[in-house]
């Protein structure tokens, strides 16, 4: 069964075998455990770079870390975000704004610690100033501002990283910074290796998603690619999975033989899910069933932690197996 086939039919996804070397290609294997296994043809990569198009920080202004801007992150608000920054030292911080007047917080305590010990600049400010600083509507009485977030090569987050096989995450033109923020956060708990974002029509580190993400900007490597269906292909070439979320799928999340194996999981645009030509691209389809009901679709960042936290869950399992 070709590729192309696979992106059309969850239960019957084409994909490649269950342990390859980077770049190598040969004879494909079900995603499912019940599978049989079957041949795939190598696919073209049409590269599809798109004009830009300027996303807000969530609070009505455009900053840094929009699209076409690269990653950003210059600035950071919110007091764990703040906190985190200081912490990693994966970047230098310029400055720390705080306003006056704020009750006692043990947060902002070891902020004003850490400024101390690292020779940052901290600046006591009235509130009205660090509203004026500040990009969204509640930075929590602080700002920070940094050197921009250091971009990663795809190829690069294909490696192992610190002993651990690589699973990503491809967000494809999510556009909400709360949503794009809530996924860092709830991927770098579930131990994701990386996130691949589109350089175009998709929101990237602005204020909001620092805040929303509580520092967890500090410790995900992040590739921005041209297009999002090119980049599969990439991964594809590198022996990476790449599995699509996608509630029409009929094959659940937990049903999946591929898991301990290099893996991206895909998640398209809040609404709109995984356009035609990415969901095509990917070597099999899954599904989060909803016994509940109610809303037709989970919220993008929701549906990333529950995939994650379930490929985590199964990798930990397979380790005890044989261990």
């Amino acid at each position: 069964m070709s590729r192309q086939d696979g992106g059309r039919r969850a239960a019957s996804t084409g994909a490649r075998s269950a342990r390859r070397s980077p770049g190598e290609r040969g004879a494909g294997g079900s995603p499912l455990r019940s599978r049989s296994r079957g041949s795939q043809p190598s696919r073209s990569a049409p590269a599809g770079a798109r004009s830009a198009r300027s996303v807000s920080d969530g609070g009505g202004r455009a900053v840094g870390g929009r699209a076409g801007n690269g990653l950003g992150g210059e600035q950071v608000e919110g007091r764990h975000a703040v906190l985190e920054v200081l912490n990693a030292r994966r970047r230098r911080v310029h400055e720390v704004l705080v306003a006056e007047g704020r009750d006692p917080s043990p947060v902002l305590d070891r902020i004003a610690q850490r400024c101390v010990e690292l020779r940052v600049p901290l600046r006591r400010v009235s509130i009205s100033r660090l509203a004026a600083a500040a990009a969204t509507e509640a930075p929590q009485g602080v700002v920070a501002r940094a050197d921009p977030l250091e971009e990663s090569e795809l190829s690069q987050l294909v490696l192992p990283a610190g002993g651990r096989v690589p699973l990503l995450v491809v967000a494809d033109r999510i556009t909400d910074p709360h949503n794009l923020g809530s996924l860092i956060r709830s991927s770098a708990a579930a131990g994701v290796t990386g996130l691949v974002l589109p350089r175009h029509r998709a929101v990237h580190i602005t204020p909001a998603v620092t805040k929303a993400a509580a520092g967890a900007v500090e410790h995900l490597r992040m590739a921005v690619v041209p297009g999002t269906a090119a980049a599969l292909s990439e991964l594809s070439e590198a022996g990476v999975w790449t599995l699509g979320l996608d509630p029409a799928a009929d094959v659940p999340v937990w049903e999946l033989s591929f898991a301990a194996e290099p893996l991206a999981v895909v998640l398209g645009a809040e609404g709109k899910g995984l356009s035609q030509l990415v969901s095509r691209r990917c070597d099999a389809r899954a599904g989060i069933p909803q016994p509940g009901g109610g809303a037709s679709s989970l919220n993008v960042a929701v549906a990333a932690a529950v995939a994650c936290f379930e490929i985590a869950r199964q990798r930990m399992v397979e380790h005890r197996a044989e261990s």
